[in-house]
């Protein structure tokens, strides 16, 4: 009787080893996600062309859009409207940044002491680096605050044709008070939305949903 208490033991320590080799905590907090949104308004445009919206999508009218002028492997430019927004990536250099894992297996969950989008639970290769915009002869300051915790961008894909397509956009709310700048980008498993809202000149805050198109 003695064996088989111990055989089940170590069966069970088995089992509890392997859930912790091959599952991870998401520690990344929902507040800043869609469904948290207290502005109505924002919340109602935000609803057009978020991923996470679709169920509220109903009845809304498609917000104006500033087309994509150039774009390459790491960056995208919208213009229109005496608007020009630039997104770009950068190389994510491990060594200069303190990465905390999880599980025998190191996982990746936090990077700078922060949980992170894009390539969660993995070492991402690629960050975006900047979030530039200019409306007429004025600067908008985006702060690094705003993308430093976003990785792996995805910036265009190919059609079933093959013509350049891309995910991302910028839209104008109807007063033209209010941008909105959304990407859609890469998880280890599904995929991450953001949207940076700028109003009146100045960055609001930003709206982040991942799990999107597992």
């Amino acid at each position: 009787m003695k064996f088989v208490w111990c055989l089940l033991f170590m069966c069970c320590s088995m089992q509890i080893m392997a859930q912790d080799d091959n599952t991870y905590p998401d520690y990344r907090k929902k507040t800043e996600g869609y469904a948290r949104m207290a502005e109505k308004d924002l919340k109602a445009e935000v609803a057009s062309f978020a991923l996470a919206a679709l169920e509220d999508r109903l009845n809304k009218t498609a917000l104006p859009a500033i087309p994509p002028v150039d774009y390459g492997a790491n960056f995208i430019t919208f213009e229109g409207n005496s608007i020009t927004v630039n997104i770009k990536a950068g190389p994510f250099d491990p060594s200069k940044h303190k990465i905390g894992t999880y599980g025998e297996k190191k996982h990746v969950v936090r990077i700078d002491g922060r949980p992170y989008y894009g390539s969660y639970g993995t070492m991402p290769n690629y960050k975006i680096a900047s979030v530039t915009m200019t409306i007429g002869k004025d600067t908008v300051q985006i702060p690094a605050e705003a993308y430093a915790d976003l990785y792996s961008p995805v910036f265009t894909y190919n059609d079933e044709k093959g013509a350049v397509r891309t995910y991302n956009g910028v839209y104008l709310s109807p007063d033209k008070r209010t941008i909105y700048i959304y990407m859609l980008n890469q998880e280890t498993i599904g995929s991450y939305e953001v949207t940076w809202i700028i109003q009146d000149k100045k960055y609001l805050r930003r709206v982040v949903d991942s799990g999107i198109l597992k």
